[in-house]
């Protein structure tokens, strides 16, 4: 394997000076979110008293297919990017596929996954606008520990609300908030009108990305001089997340390929989108024959057993109408490990581009995930994190068809992040302690109830 090149590293001034957004080029764009009090689509000023006013207008940009990322960010960038593009080649021997596997890592980044690449430009125009707080929502704490670490570069004050399982399970990710200086409080929580609404209805819920959500915008709107932020879903994050693909595209020429087929887990849509966009607007444009794949838990099938309508981004009802695929803004996910992907909702542009059949989606049981991460793991030397892990699963599902049909196909997937503070998982699936979940049609149709009001 000597002679084989295995990783591959932009110098930086490769390093992209613009962020793709996707909406400028999409044949249909996205539905407009809807404010839920004037039934009117949302204009930028709609969102001002909750993001950071540039934030707002990107989030509603459908005509500038490159915004300029902006000088202070890039510098910050260059700190830890580009990552690597790195052949998979110990995972193809272990597979015995054909198939040439290439994941791109962002676990190499110094909060161990992709989410600083949205948190430093979020902190940025918040510390332009004169903001001093900021709040956020955070699952398995990938996003609130970005957060934490962007909020005390540029001097902002950081209140995270974390899901209240992953509170619990993985303690090391809230330990790194608080190094950082943040306040971390386990939701639903009795801080908030939201919390307290949601515990009195029941005393022992375990919280979602929903229910945080509605704790840290209402905080936001209540706090002097403070400012929302999101780590998943909404248009601007996926833009700032597009330096993924950005990069991989250029890492890709390096190795002298092109992927067949480019796969990434999926929460709310930020990683995908990461990864995916650059691609796929060669799609779009050239009629580039890659296909894309979203890879959501089997517990939280918003993707492939949802309702393409509009919903609440959160679970109290405080966000705007967004268009998307939903399982109900009241779902409540299974408590698995993958912390970031318990989100009933879908970001609005993966919605449509899902709908109009850019992408595809496949929905993974738990165990079959763990087992996919180990197999990275022994095969590459990464443990990943189990969110990560559903993509590398989606992987070894199209390798291994490769292996049947003899295709030499190219695959590209997005490492999100690393698992070195999720062992306890690890431990979990090791000693034979985890199971699958799934959601029964009945189920289903119960937490659907009140988006379905909404639209009729």
């Amino acid at each position: 394997m000597s002679n084989k090149v295995k990783r591959f590293i932009l110098p930086e001034e490769e390093i992209p000076h613009y962020w793709y957004n996707i909406q400028a080029e999409m044949p249909n764009k996205p539905l407009p979110p809807i404010h839920p009090a004037t039934k009117q689509p949302l204009k930028p000023e709609d969102l001002f008293p909750i993001f950071a006013e540039e934030l707002c207008r990107q989030e509603l940009n459908q005509t500038d297919p490159w915004i300029e990322i902006p000088e202070e960010v890039r510098e910050m960038y260059k700190y830890y990017r580009s990552t690597p593009l790195v052949r998979a080649y110990g995972l193809e021997q272990a597979l015995g596929t054909p198939a040439h596997i290439y994941f791109k890592n962002e676990s190499v980044s110094p909060m161990g996954s992709h989410k600083l690449n949205s948190a430093i430009p979020q902190a940025y125009y918040c510390k332009k606008e004169g903001v001093t707080n900021v709040t956020t929502e955070t699952g398995a704490g990938q996003w609130g520990a970005a957060l934490s670490y962007a909020a005390r570069l540029f001097g902002l004050e950081a209140a995270v609300y974390q899901v209240k399982i992953s509170y619990e399970q993985k303690p090391y990710r809230r330990s790194i908030m608080q190094t950082y200086g943040a306040q971390v409080t386990p939701s639903p929580s009795m801080s908030t009108r939201a919390g307290k609404n949601i515990l009195t209805k029941d005393p022992f819920h375990q919280g979602s990305l929903g229910t945080a959500i509605s704790e840290a915008i209402e905080l936001a709107t209540t706090t002097p001089n403070c400012k929302y932020t999101l780590g998943s879903v909404l248009s601007h994050v996926s833009l700032h997340q597009t330096v993924i693909g950005l990069e991989a595209e250029k890492q890709m020429k390096m190795a002298g390929e092109y992927p067949d087929v480019v796969i990434a887990c999926f929460g709310g849509g930020s990683n995908f989108s990461g990864i995916a966009f650059p691609f796929m607007r060669h799609t779009i444009n050239e009629g580039k024959k890659t296909r894309f794949i979203a890879a959501e838990p089997n517990s939280c099938p918003k993707l492939t057993r949802g309702k393409f309508e509009y919903d609440f981004g959160d679970e109290a009802g405080y966000t705007p109408l967004l268009p998307m695929y939903t399982l109900g803004h009241n779902f409540r996910p299974a408590n698995i490990h993958a912390g970031g992907l318990r989100y009933h909702g879908a970001g609005v542009i993966i919605s449509q581009l899902l709908k109009d059949g850019f992408m595809k989606a496949v929905d993974i049981p738990q165990l079959e995930t763990f087992e996919a991460g180990t197999l990275f793991a022994r095969a590459e030397g990464i443990i990943p994190a189990p969110e990560s892990s559903h993509a590398i699963a989606a992987t070894i599902r199209e390798a291994l068809k490769c292996k049947e049909t003899g295709e030499e196909k190219v695959i590209l997937f997005n490492l999100s992040g690393h698992g070195l503070i999720d062992m306890a998982a690890y431990d979990q699936y090791i000693a034979g302690n985890l199971q699958n979940y799934s959601i029964s049609d009945e189920e289903l149709a119960a937490s659907m109830k009140d988006a379905d009001a909404l639209n009729q």
